[in-house]
């Protein structure tokens, strides 16, 4: 079979699924009538309780004369504040990544030596079985770097001879193992792509024992190796910001599931990648850059408030870019009054866009922070306030960072990978029952007709 009609969807192939559509679509009055909590929250953005965790805290909401009403969001990791815990290492020399993945995985802030111990640890881990990338990355380079790194994770089973012990040490060992790799599968990956897809030269860089993971990430990715320690110091914060929301968010929940089966480490990984690939989580910062670039080229004065309020409610009203209807970067799950991952990033990002000359860009999107909210309240109906969410300037910082779009979500894996990790241990430490949530059953029952009488 060639790769055309491997791809090809034939007219038979729509004939059925448009059968298939017509039999699997549900009244969405049932959902109120059952009580059904669709994506597995309210209408005010609340999640179904589904579990315990130490990890992490997200917190948008508080009790006022009993009454529980919305607040400006936080972020806590283990109990400390994120916020804390960013202005802990400001200079431009400190990184926090390393400490903080401590910290999320044992519940403790590391002293000197600790921590120390702790980095030379994951950068003993930082090595490639032999001839992986020239055997596994080189071949059959994919257009999308989450594929090829969670085809990576998957094969790295076959070179661990303990692949499916899920004792805690052995799951931990392999945890600090992927954490380590992560930045080398993502980055190795997207340099084959680049050079047998784009025609691009082939730069394969050993990592350095002595740089941290945000320095690593931008020396093994550029071909000069070159960066400023603004550059590196940002995306170190950027890496912080993601790595841990709480056990509900999609690819953490889905930790969650897959370990509660007993499965391996790899399989678990993997399937939280397969989560975060989706443009409704982990993907959505492109869908931001790329609104960005549109809204650049649509609006001739960006400091025109009336042309970008306009733009605004095209987006709304599905008449731009997308056709989607959805301003991206704005609006979340659970904050509403504002995410303090966005809160925090803001300051750093502004540093770097005066680094970089594009300080009119910075000013577009702090103006769209202020007038989106105030659009989709004229628009739509709201059970809940709405701000902008971390994509909104994760995604202008890795344009200013230089980074490409294919790496932009690996890049959030980077960073997640430890809150998965700490999520993994945490379910097969608890020793839980497997999850099985329930679905209501709705279609009616049938008598079966032999071949010759349907």
């Amino acid at each position: 079979m060639d790769h055309n009609s491997f791809s090809e969807i034939t007219p038979e192939i729509v004939r059925l699924a448009n059968m298939s559509m017509q039999a699997d679509i549900i009244d969405t009055e049932l959902f109120t009538k059952y009580d059904v909590k669709r994506g597995l929250r309210d209408l005010n953005g609340k999640g179904v309780l589904a579990g315990l965790t130490h990890i992490s805290d997200v917190r948008a909401n508080k009790i006022v004369d009993g009454v529980q009403v919305p607040t400006h969001g936080q972020l806590f990791y283990r109990g400390y504040n994120v916020q804390d815990l960013v202005n802990g290492f400001p200079a431009d020399t400190c990184f926090g990544y390393e400490e903080v993945t401590y910290l999320l995985l044992f519940d403790k802030l590391p002293d000197a030596q600790e921590l120390e111990n702790f980095k030379t640890l994951l950068a003993g881990y930082r090595s490639l079985p032999t001839s992986f990338v020239r055997d596994i990355i080189m071949k059959a380079p994919s257009n999308d770097m989450m594929n090829t790194l969670a085809r990576s994770v998957l094969t790295l089973y076959s070179y661990d001879d303990r692949a499916d012990d899920t004792s805690l040490p052995n799951v931990l060992r392999q945890c600090l193992q992927l954490i380590s790799l992560f930045p080398l599968l993502s980055i190795y990956g997207y340099q084959a792509y680049s050079h047998y897809h784009d025609g691009k030269s082939l730069f394969i860089h050993q990592p350095q024992p002595e740089l941290s993971t945000a320095e690593n990430i931008l020396h093994i990715l550029r071909p000069d190796s070159k960066y400023t320690p603004l550059e590196a110091k940002i995306l170190d914060i950027a890496l912080v910001l993601h790595m841990e929301h709480g056990g509900g968010n999609n690819s953490t929940f889905t930790t969650h599931v897959v370990s509660s089966s007993l499965t391996d480490t790899y399989s678990v990984i993997a399937a939280a990648i397969g989560s975060l690939k989706g443009p409704r989580h982990g993907g959505a910062n492109i869908k931001v850059v790329k609104m960005f670039e549109e809204m650049k080229q649509e609006v001739s004065d960006w400091t025109n408030e009336g042309q970008v309020a306009d733009y605004l409610a095209r987006l709304l009203h599905k008449d731009a870019f997308d056709h989607a209807g959805l301003i991206y970067g704005v609006g979340h799950a659970v904050y509403s009054k504002s995410d303090p991952r966005a809160v925090i990033f803001k300051s750093f990002v502004e540093k770097l866009s005066e680094e970089k000359g594009l300080h009119d860009e910075f000013t577009l999107y702090s103006l769209v922070e202020r007038l989106a909210p105030e659009v989709i309240a004229k628009e739509r109906q709201m059970y809940k306030g709405v701000s902008i969410n971390v994509d909104f300037y994760s995604g202008f910082v890795y344009h200013m960072l230089n980074l490409p779009l294919e790496l932009y979500t690996p890049i959030f894996a980077i960073a997640r990978i430890v809150g998965w990790s700490a999520h993994r241990m945490e379910e097969l430490a608890n020793n839980g029952k497997i999850i099985r949530p329930a679905y209501k059953p709705i279609g009616e029952d049938r008598e079966y007709l032999p071949i010759d009488k349907r």
